[in-house]
């Protein structure tokens, strides 16, 4: 079950994810064609509010695109709707924000992952 604010928001957020994918793709073939090791990587990133800004937007879009697409896909083939539908949704929204998050700070401000 789809209303129209959550297909909003799920093209919304595709919009957003659209050069966010294209711009970490490019981040990453450069990574590789200049034969950057982990560490390199990680000693580029550490500290910078550029990189946090750019996957923790990522994150949260990918967050917000992937709860509503599982949403629609678990009102279809569990039939699950009302209370319980929004619960699962709000539940994945969460896990997958507090993961991307987290793996923004493991990147960007040195903690542990």
């Amino acid at each position: 079950m789809l209303t129209p604010r959550l297909y909003l928001a799920q093209r919304l957020s595709a919009l957003i994810l659209a050069p966010l994918v294209i711009g970490h793709v490019a981040v990453m073939i450069y990574a590789v064609q200049d034969g950057l090791s982990a560490a390199e990587i990680l000693g580029r990133t550490r500290g910078s509010i550029g990189w946090a800004l750019f996957y923790g937007l990522f994150a949260a879009a990918v967050a917000v695109h992937a709860a509503i697409g599982l949403r629609v896909i678990a009102h279809e083939t569990l039939g699950l709707k009302g209370r319980g539908l929004a619960a699962l949704t709000w539940a994945i929204f969460a896990l997958l924000l507090g993961l991307g998050l987290r793996a923004v700070w493991a990147v960007t401000a040195g903690g542990a992952a």
